[in-house]
């Protein structure tokens, strides 16, 4: 099976055979060094946080005055374990949230703060404790740009006018001067800046010509006062691609926003009112699983298609800030808390996505993974003062190497990996140069049942780093009693006059670095 990809490595042709089952077959790896796809932005690898479940509250905020080891209301633990992934971005405060989020109800004293209802997740509580100042103070501890969702759809044009200018404003005026009294003298910087979340639904059911009006006239009165941000239009999910196309034919969006985003969710079923579990599943729901995902690459390809035939700008990108896996619920958790185990196969996906981002570097500088903490596919979970790391926290921690290497294209034959009527690749590749010139390549192997011996002839030079994570069935999973049963492991290369050996886990993951 023959798909296009891009990637880098040392030679104009390379050699991959792999084999499945008790069959080899041969697969080539054309790369093309003398051109270039783009930067792999950091922001590729962003974060989502929502007022959701147990995403905020217990997940990230416990408050300065619980037992569980805090500075300053955020958990240590769950810092320490974000501050090593080396987080580039975080969206806040939704999602279907953000369109119901007053933001003065979460500044000032916290004791003051009024508690309100989430009435899009469940009916929780919302006690507001943590709000603008805890939001923006965290990102500025882990070095993360910040992308700020407005309120649309019950919020005012001043409103969303108000609160920029007390999050940016450095003038003796006002709202400022609110700010330096709730304790935040310097103004922050706003790195992105969104209107409106899935206005198509959530947001507000609108139709596309209506929220690209509201849309221009909140971006026109909604200014920030120190640098600009990248201001991205709210767009369709993967299944309603005439949405976007429609905004995008306002006169003013070519010079209103840089980008525009797209929503879209792995659910093994592809059906919404039962998604499929998260463990426990049969290998039909591994492969509706892996071939409903490597449809990203698809999506990406027709929405840069949709934009380039727009009259926008050929700077104009696209954000795909949600994407994830979306099972059903775990028995127990809250309604509508989105609570929902982390396998090997949602590592597995991730790195899919990842691969094809890396593909489109230089048409998609961000995206959001839904959720960090707690929600869908998250990087932790957590349980009163116990914290667990996710196979997908684990993918994300293995590929901090991509952030910043530039990618390069190629093309790839991978032998297939094959169930019932579904037939995919078994080899989802990628691979970047970085800035010393160190060769980073990941490998993903999609089958969950064989193995794949892996040959790349004519690779030359010092093997740095071999990961990978793999799991002992298709539900490998971390838990509270057992937190290191899918960690990365080492990886057995050896590169000799027959280039770089290796063999592939069957789902697996895995990163080579190659000085």
């Amino acid at each position: 099976m023959k798909t296009l990809s891009k990637l880098c490595g040392f030679s104009a042709v390379a050699m991959l055979t792999a084999l499945s089952g008790n069959a080899y077959s041969q697969s080539v790896i054309e790369i093309d060094q003398n051109s270039t796809i783009g930067v792999i932005e950091p922001e590729v690898y962003g974060q989502f946080v929502e007022h959701l479940g147990g995403g905020i509250y217990d997940g990230l905020w416990v408050g300065a005055d619980s037992d569980i080891p805090n500075t300053d209301g955020i958990r240590d633990d769950v810092f320490a374990a974000l501050d090593k992934l080396s987080v580039p971005v975080m969206r806040w405060p939704g999602g279907c949230f953000a369109d119901y989020y007053r933001w003065r109800d979460g500044v000032g004293d916290r004791a003051d703060r009024p508690v309100r209802i989430n009435v899009n997740w469940g009916g929780a509580r919302e006690p507001n404790q943590f709000g603008t100042h805890e939001f923006f103070n965290l990102a500025e501890r882990l070095g993360s740009k910040t992308y700020l969702n407005i309120n649309l759809g019950t919020g005012t044009v001043g409103e969303a006018k108000d609160w920029l200018e007390y999050i940016t404003s450095d003038a003796d005026a006002a709202l400022a001067n609110e700010r330096r009294e709730n304790g935040r003298s310097e103004p922050w910087v706003v790195d992105y800046l969104s209107v409106g979340n899935e206005t198509w639904g959530c947001g507000g059911n609108l139709r596309p010509g209506a929220y690209a009006d509201l849309y221009a006239q909140y971006m026109t009165f909604a200014k920030t006062a120190n640098a600009q941000p990248v201001r991205i239009i709210s767009g369709s999910h993967d299944g309603n691609i005439d949405y976007s196309d429609a905004i995008l034919d306002h006169p003013a969006m070519g010079s209103l926003a840089e980008g525009i985003s797209v929503h879209f969710y792995t659910l093994p079923t592809s059906d919404w009112s039962d998604k499929g579990p998260a463990t426990g599943f049969a290998e039909d729901q591994w492969a509706s699983t892996i071939e409903r995902s490597l449809r990203i690459n698809d999506i990406v390809k027709s929405q840069i298609d949709m934009i380039d035939a727009n009259e926008v700008g050929e700077d104009f990108k696209l954000y795909v800030d949600e994407w994830g896996m979306w099972t059903n619920q775990e028995d127990g958790a809250a309604d509508g808390s989105l609570y929902q185990q982390n396998t090997i196969r949602d590592a597995v996906v991730a790195a899919i996505h990842l691969n094809v981002f890396h593909a489109y570097a230089d048409r998609v500088p961000m995206t959001n993974i839904a959720q960090m903490v707690n929600v869908l596919q998250a990087m932790i979970l957590t349980d009163g003062p116990d914290m667990l790391l996710t196979p997908t926290y684990h993918v994300y921690e293995m590929y901090i190497p991509f952030q910043g290497a530039t990618s390069i294209p190629i093309s790839v034959e991978s032998p297939a990996y094959k169930f019932e009527d579904i037939s995919v690749d078994a080899l989802s590749v990628s691979a970047a140069k970085n800035a010393e010139g160190s060769i980073i390549l990941s490998l993903v192997n999609t089958d969950p049942n064989h193995s794949h011996p892996v040959v790349l002839p004519d690779m030359s030079g010092t093997i740095t780093s071999a990961r990978v994570l793999s799991g002992d069935a298709m539900d490998a999973h971390n838990t509270f009693e057992h937190k290191a049963r899918v960690t990365p492991q080492t990886l057995a290369v050896t590169m000799n006059g027959d280039g770089l050996n290796t063999d592939l886990p069957p789902h697996s993951v895995a990163v080579i670095i190659v000085e």
